[in-house]
Formats: structure tokens, sequence, C-alpha cells
């Protein structure tokens, strides 16, 4: 286990890096974003990060060269003074929002640390430790010996790991500061979608990050405890999965689903900006949120390829909108807002052409029609806050619209309720929306548009069982998340504005009132201290708790596990490992997934899954593996076809395998606590 004060060393080492980039490129924002550049600057230099250091591990390159042009920009800007006293004016509330976020999802991290199966955890620490040991591209695929990443998106694990990798921080650290990083940055893009939106009660969209859906109060008021009670609110939907940013946090794990929230929060910020102030941009600040608006989108597919498919057509569709605005006004400079919807899905999606060129994603199959729709009570009671929203924002509209009732008429002769529910919602809200000419009544319409949508068709994937539609809900209610969100929180503070003008609330009611906020949201993880093995699943860990340290339970649940992959981690020699072939969502593939050295086949069904069964690998690798351990003559021959180094005997190799490797001519070099490792004679 880590000792505490690395621990902490390990943070401010992390938040030194970040604060690295983010000052560096702060002074090029000012000229187009003006007070709002500090906070952009926060993900605009991660993306340029994630970018430059991707191309660099494309060219096998050192990724720590990726420095260099940061630290001469940052040398530049202290050279010219850019960083004066009047400059840091009004700073502080942008680390206000990302430290308080930050130490909240931190502490939860500090009380549920655990790398544990019930989720994809294994398989988010297995990418981030194969990344930081082997920084090239395309990664290599732990779980696959001979394979790489190119069968899924992998580029918020690639962000992660080099912030690691330039922090000194090790693997089993970065995955409990990924989170926490995530939603800081959330949070500072939500606040500057809210400085961009309202003129009061600016803070109104952090809300979304701390927000539960209405049937986990159901549940809160019924008696049922905190996790449990989270737990259902995502699932209530009858085989479906709607999960949200703070059951996330509680969840802990860094999967590419959350990774990507706060760079679908930076774009929202850049379209809002975008909308209201393209008439008022020089020719170059347009090109500066051209340039910024492609690098968000080109970083979609690579960090959750399902944000593209509604963020790309968002982007169009604003960008069309500006240019319809600004050539009905008669402005000349409309045909450079027809730029915007032209350029940004061409310099987006060409950033990366490479990676784009390399996936090979085997998990979709098509695209269905729902046949099992979702009831409508669960249904409104999953969205309800936000469909009540909606209503209110509508009521004025439906008196003159009645008609357009008559849309939910096909929708309830088929059966689908409540796809009729929110046709009526719909339409009416994008009545709306072209009255008002507001961009949140649109992310409110695209929002609506997206919960439609997954109430009608699916993606068809590998496992095509009950669960059918259950990714498809799983990615697509994120998104919508943010969209209704981001419109309903600009929509009601729009309200709140009009209700209770300036001075009617004091600032000191308004200061105490921010700090009982920050109070509370600092307390929840210590009095609460949720931990979802314990809460949800009856999973009783020994130890490893009041940590930063994800693998530190193994020395009290698998001290011989611990050891080894102590000792594997400080190993560097090349190769992959033989280990056992590790089941999905169990203690399976345990060194590959903590130490990020390739295995032969870790888990399995998960590879199923990304690269269906090429070359029958799904029955030659298992059998190869028992091979290697039972049949002594083969073990080398067969290490050898992996490009193989080392084998791997444990706990679970002793339960799975009869095993025989006293003749098979390999050199051990480690043996301690019941673990065995050997290795390839001859080899480092």
């Amino acid at each position: 286990m880590i000792g505490f004060g690395d621990q902490a060393v390990f943070v401010l080492a992390w938040l030194a890096v970040l604060k690295l980039f983010q000052f560096s490129v702060w002074p090029l924002l000012r000229p187009t974003f003006g007070k709002l550049a500090y906070p952009a600057a926060f993900t605009a230099s991660l993306l340029a990060l994630l970018a430059g250091s991707w191309y660099l591990g494309l060219a096998h390159l050192p990724t720590w060269l990726v420095l260099i042009p940061f630290l001469v920009l940052l040398v530049a800007g202290v050279a010219r003074r850019q960083f004066g006293r009047a400059e840091w004016e009004g700073t502080w509330q942008w680390e206000l929002a990302f430290f308080v976020f930050f130490l909240f999802v931190l502490e939860l991290r500090f009380f549920n640390p655990y790398v544990s199966h019930y989720s994809e955890q294994f398989m988010d620490l297995a990418w981030i430790a194969s990344i930081m040991r082997s920084p090239v591209v395309t990664p290599l695929d732990p779980w696959f010996a001979g394979g790489t990443l190119n069968i899924y998106y992998y580029l918020g694990h690639w962000l992660m790991a080099q912030l690691g990798l330039f922090a000194g921080v090790p693997a089993r650290i970065v995955f409990n500061l990924v989170l926490p990083t995530v939603f800081g940055l959330s949070a500072v893009n939500l606040l500057m979608v809210g400085h961009l939106l309202l003129e009061r009660h600016r803070w109104l969209p952090l809300g979304l990050l701390v927000l539960v859906n209405p049937i986990a109060l159901v549940q809160l008021g019924s008696g049922k405890a905190l996790v449990p009670a989270l737990d259902h609110s995502r699932h209530a939907i009858a085989y479906g999965l709607t999960e949200y940013p703070f059951f996330s946090s509680i969840l802990g794990d860094p999967h590419a689903l959350v990774m990507s929230m706060f760079n679908q929060i930076f774009l929202i910020a850049l379209l809002v900006f975008a909308w209201i102030r393209w008439s008022d941009f020089s020719t170059n600040q347009r090109w500066v949120v051209i340039g910024l608006t492609s690098l968000s989108v080109g970083s979609m597919p690579g960090i959750n390829s399902w944000d593209i498919i509604v963020y790309g057509p968002l982007v169009v569709l604003v960008g069309l909108f500006i240019w319809w605005r600004e050539r009905r006004e008669g402005r000349w400079t409309s045909r450079q807002a027809l730029l915007y919807p032209l350029l940004v899905p061409i310099l987006g999606l060409g950033l990366y052409v490479p990676y784009l060129l390399a996936l090979k994603p085997g998990s979709v199959h098509g695209v269905l029609f729902v046949l099992s729709p979702s009831e409508p009570v669960t249904f409104l009671l999953t969205h309800g806050f936000f469909l009540a929203v909606v209503v209110c924002a509508i009521i004025r509209v439906v008196p003159r619209h009645l008609y357009l009732f008559l849309v939910a008429v096909p929708f309830v002769y088929l059966g689908y309720y409540s796809a009729a529910i929110v046709a009526v919602l719909l339409a009416l809200m994008a009545v709306r929306a072209r009255r008002t000419e507001r961009i949140e009544d649109l992310f409110v319409v695209v929002g609506l548009l997206v919960i439609l949508a997954v109430e009608l068709v699916y993606f068809r994937e590998a496992f095509d069982n009950e669960y059918f539609r259950t990714n498809t809900m799983h990615k697509f209610y994120y998104i919508a998340w943010f969209l209704l969100g981001v419109g309903c929180a600009g929509i009601a503070g729009r309200w709140l504005q009009e209700r209770y003008g300036p001075g009617e609330v004091t600032p000191g009611v308004q200061k105490s009132v921010a700090v009982l906020c920050i109070a509370l949201l600092i307390a929840f993880p210590v009095i609460f201290q949720p931990d979802v093995g314990r809460d949800l699943l009856g999973i009783q860990f020994k130890g490893g708790s009041h940590t930063l340290d994800g693998l530190a339970y193994l020395d009290a649940e698998h001290p011989g596990t611990a050891g080894a992959v102590r000792f594997l981690e400080d190993y560097r020699g090349g190769g992959c490992i033989v280990e056992a072939v590790g089941d999905d969502y169990s203690f399976g593939a345990p060194i590959s997934s903590f130490t990020g050295i390739p295995t032969i086949v870790g888990k399995r069904s998960h590879e199923l899954q990304w690269r269906t069964n090429r070359d029958d690998w799904w029955w030659i690798r298992p059998a190869d593996v028992e091979a290697m351990y039972e049949e002594p003559k083969r073990t080398i021959e067969l290490m050898e076809k992996y490009g193989c180094r080392l084998i791997y005997v444990g706990e679970l190799e002793q339960q799975k395998y009869a095993v025989n490797l006293d003749r098979a001519g390999l050199e051990s070099i480690y043996l301690e606590d019941g673990v065995q490792i050997y290795r390839l004679p001859g080899t480092d």
C-alpha cells in the first residue's frame, strides 16, 4: 500500500501538471474569450495535450516531448508579463468550482477506492496501466496479447495516462484521480455556461453534477439506503440503464462514458459562446472558436464514440442557425458564419483521421426497432425533473397549438406511450424555440429528440438478449442528461431572474447559501462514506479503504497477488504474461488488469464483444493457455507463439488448471506467498 504522505505528493503533482497546461494556454485565449479565457483554458489545454501526445505516440516518439511547446508558451507569457495582478481578478470563482468538485469526488474515492470487479473497473485500470507502461499508438490491448485497442475508444484513458506519466503518479493512484479531475473540469465548464446564459443564478447548471432523478428520491423516501436507492433509480426502466453523474461519482469507475463528460460540457459552452457572441467577433476570433470547437468535436469519437452521433449534428445545426440569423439581419459576415457548420466537422474529424482509419469495432451490428418500450410511469420518474421544467416552459404555447397533440396518435396506437409523451413535448418545445431563438431551448429540443429516439430504436450489439437496448440507453441518456439539464437550467434561471430582481436577495444571503452548499457537498462523503461493494453487493473488503491506492485492499484480500503486482509494476521486460483466462465481472485476469502487461486472454466475453470471434480465437487461445500450464513439453513453444516471456502461477491458476511447470525448462524469478512467476530462459 502506498503511504498517505506519498499519496498527498501525487495529488499535488497531478494538480501542478494540470495548472502547467492551463496557464500556458490561458494568455492565448484572452483576445477571444476575455474573462472567460481562464475557465476555457482548463479543458482547451487538455484537448491540445491529448492531440499532441497522441501524435507523438503515433510516431513512436516520447510523449513527454509534448511538454516543450507548453513550457515555451508559459515562459513567453511570463516574459511578456501576461500574468499580472489584473489578469487574476475574478479567477477565484473558477478555482473554487474546480476544487470543490475535485475534493468532493476525491473524498468519495478515498472512502471507496477499490479497483473491483463489479463494474468495468478492471478494464479501465488495465487500459490506463497499459498506456503508461507503453505509451505508443495504437496502445496494446492488455487482455489480448498481440492485439491493440483499435477495437474501442480509448483517448480518455490515453489523456489520463499522460497526466499520470508527467506527474509521476502510478496507475493505481491515477485510477482514483481521474473522476475528481473530470468532475472538477465539468464544474468549471458548467459554470462557464451559466455565465454565458444568465446574468444571475449562474451556479444553476452546477446542479447537474449532484442532481438525482425522481425515482431515487422515491426510493430514499421509502426507507431504502443511499446506494441501493441510487442504483435502483438507474435500473427503474425494465432491462435499461439510465446512469447520471452523481451515481457515477459514487460508483467510481473512470469509464469512457464518464470521462467524456467534461468534453461534452465544454462543447456545449463553445456552442453557447458562438451563439451569443458571433456577431461581435473579429475574423481572428471566429477562427479561434472554429478551431476550439473542431478540437472538441474531433476528440469525441476517440473518448466516447456515442457522443459524436448527437453532438456532430448539433454543431452543424447551431452553425446553420447562426448563419441564418446573420443572413436574416443583413450582416456581411454571414458568409463567415457558414464556415462554422461546414469546417468544424471537417477539421474535427480530420484531426484524428489516423485513429478513425485504424478503428475496427466489432460490437455494433445494425440499428433495430425497440419492441419493448419503456413504461410511462418509470419513464416519467426517470426524466421527471427535466420534463417538469419543459411543461412549465411550454404552458403558454399550448392553447394556440392544441393540434400538436395529434403527433401522439401514431405512438399511442402502436403502444409507445412514453414516446407519445415526449413527441408532444418535443413538438411544443420546438414552437417555443422558434419564437425565442434561445440556445437553451434548442438544447432541450435536441435532448427530447435523443430520448425519443431511444424509445424507438437501438444499436444491436454482440449480446442481443433481454438487455438488448441497455447500452444504447446508457450512452444516450447520459448525453440527454446534459442537453436537457443545461437547457432546463437556462430556462429556470431566466424565470428566477424575472421573478426575483436585483437586490431582492441580499449578497449576505447569497454567500451564506453558497457556503452552506459547499459545506454540505464536502461533508457528504465523510458522513455517508458510500461503498458500492459493501452497500450494494455485500462485498466486505478486509482492508484498503481510506486511501487513494486502488489496489491497497489486495494486501488483505489477495496478499500473493498484491506482492506479485508490486514486483511486476517495476518489471520492465518486454512481451506478454500468461495467466488464467478470466471470467467477466469476477476477480479474473488480475495481473494484466493491474499492471497493464498483456495476457493471452483476459476478460473473455469483453474481447468477444469487441473483436467477435475472428480466427476462432475464442476456442484456440483458452485451450493454449490450459496447455501451457498442464503440458510442460508445449509450454515454451506456446509462450513463444504469443510472444510471452513470463508465466504466472497464483490462486486462480491453481484452481483452474493442473499446473505442471517444474519440467517446462523455465526460470523462476519470483516466489512469495504461494505465487510463482517463471520466465523464458535467455530473456530479460
